[in-house]
């Protein structure tokens, strides 16, 4: 990290699986959340957590998403930021944007227990899917409709009809 006083780290699991939006450059940019624990717990003594949303970027040379690419919801990362005021005008009216910029990520489980998570939501999309196609009515067959023909109007034409 190029600045010693604006940096920190989040420890916590992902929201959701990344959106990667690409630029126009070729680069890319990352947007995930991270749930993130408090460092107290509330009147009931149960810890809080917020959802804190991180913006990645990667440069158009690096081959796919570099380690973003390999990052799913619910896996345990660590994230070292950045923060990023944003400044720009809206309608007339200045608007300031927090953005907390990821420099890195750490993987906190180890990819074993991560493709397991992985794959049991591919089998659990794989059971939805087919009970939802069970559920579905079967296809109506529709029969095309018949031709009528007029034997007095098949007399009248001056050419053979099939």
């Amino acid at each position: 990290m190029s600045n010693p006083r604006n940096n920190g780290q989040l420890i916590g699991r992902l929201a959701n699986d990344p959106k990667v939006f690409e630029n126009k450059d070729g680069s890319k940019k990352v947007l995930f959340t991270v749930f993130t624990d408090r460092a107290y717990t509330n009147a009931q003594n149960q810890r809080d957590s917020d959802a804190v949303p991180v913006e990645a970027f990667v440069r158009a040379q690096t081959q796919g998403l570099g380690p973003y690419a390999n990052i799913h919801k619910g896996d345990l990362v660590a994230v070292g930021y950045t923060l990023r005021m944003d400044r720009y005008s809206r309608g007339g009216e200045q608007v300031f944007d927090l953005k907390v910029i990821s420099e890195d990520i750490t993987f906190l489980e180890p990819r074993s227990v991560t493709q397991a998570r992985l794959n049991e939501r591919v089998q659990n999309a794989e059971a939805r899917n087919q009970d939802l196609q069970a559920q579905a009515p079967a296809p109506v067959e529709v029969a095309a409709p018949a031709v009528a023909r007029a034997s007095a109007v098949d007399e009248q034409l001056p050419f053979p009809t099939a």
